[in-house]
């Protein structure tokens, strides 16, 4: 299995022009999310403590293992980001001007149209047509950004 480092300089092959890394800052995210958005309003039948229990739970419990298995340091940004949306779909689902469903399958076709304009404009396939675990490590390659300016390393 490869290591984390592997992981994030093959993907970064594939994402050196600035443009399309801009394309990534704002769709890889906005992708993540809407995932997370269409997996809450997956629900279960029974409720823990005052929330109704939902797929995006267990799932990104799941990616969360799967980040801590490549990387702990790099999972403990993930875990942070994993919350925030998690905390953003409940938001949205609860006032948000269209059902959280809807909303999150605008956001994953708006970003995916960005995310094949900026590989068009850098001229490579997106990583992920080599090895679909690449769609996992889009997020991750992200967050080494966030912490090399914050001086941590993996």
């Amino acid at each position: 299995m490869k290591n984390i480092s592997s992981w994030l300089d093959e993907y970064g092959e594939s994402h050196q022009n600035e443009t399309n890394k801009l394309i990534h800052w704002i769709c890889v995210p906005a992708i993540f999310f809407s995932i997370v958005g269409l997996l809450y309003s997956i629900k279960f039948p029974f409720f823990w403590q005052t929330h109704q229990l939902n797929v995006a739970m267990v799932v990104t419990a799941i990616v969360i293992l799967y980040y801590f298995k490549l990387s702990p340091k790099l999972a403990l940004g993930m875990v942070l980001f994993c919350f925030v949306c998690l905390f953003l779909a409940h938001i949205l689902e609860r006032g948000g001007l269209l059902p959280l469903w809807q909303l999150s399958i605008i956001i994953f076709v708006v970003a995916w149209v960005g995310q094949f304009y900026g590989h068009k404009v850098e001229g490579k396939k997106p990583s992920f047509l080599k090895d679909i675990q690449f769609l996992m490590i889009g997020p991750a390659w992200l967050m080494r950004f966030v912490y090399k300016k914050m001086g941590i390393g993996l």
